[in-house]
């Protein structure tokens, strides 16, 4: 049987040095709880779509993880974005909303239903869709920074925002 290590990890890099005199430790921070009335929609905002923040540091002193959620109303899209160098997930709670993003220069999309989850990797510029007629398209979202980050673009081949990005030839129309 291997010997359990029970030295204490390090600390997160950015995390506040332990207290003296008796403060809570990093480590034993409380949990906090976000209801649904102490949810914030003053966050980057993305046409098309209604966004709104329930964990943050701002709202819950996350230090490295952004979650809240979206709706896209029937028909609608939002215009296309990308959420920095935040890596997002994406649980779909109700709809069937679509993702469109760039693969060799062509949109392609990525169909969802309630339960899927999509990964959107930092820096992908994509728009959400929903095709439906008459239902609405709501997910959860996580983003792996503590704060929203939105860019928003003028079509997916807008790299504005993208380190080392450069300028891609769009097609012949």
């Amino acid at each position: 049987m291997a010997a359990t290590d029970h030295t204490t990890p390090p600390a997160p890099p950015d995390a506040p040095a332990p207290p003296s005199g008796g403060a809570v430790p990093y480590w034993r921070r409380p949990l906090v709880r976000s209801r649904r009335e102490e949810r914030c929609d003053d966050t980057p905002q993305t046409g098309g779509m209604r966004r709104f923040a329930a964990i943050s540091g701002e709202l819950t002193g996350s230090q490295r993880l952004w979650m809240g959620g979206n709706t896209v109303r029937p028909g609608e899209a939002s215009d296309d974005h990308h959420h920095g160098e935040a890596d997002s997930g994406i649980y779909i709670v109700s709809g069937h909303p679509r993702f469109t993003f760039l693969v060799d220069g062509r949109e392609e999309s990525v169909e969802a239903a309630p339960g899927d989850f999509i990964y959107v990797p930092a820096y992908v510029p994509h728009r959400e869709e929903n095709p439906s007629a008459d239902e609405e398209a709501v997910v959860v979202l996580a983003r792996s920074t503590p704060e929203e980050i939105v860019v928003n673009l003028r079509d997916l081949w807008d790299t504005t925002g993208i380190p080392d990005a450069g300028v891609e030839e769009r097609p012949a129309s």
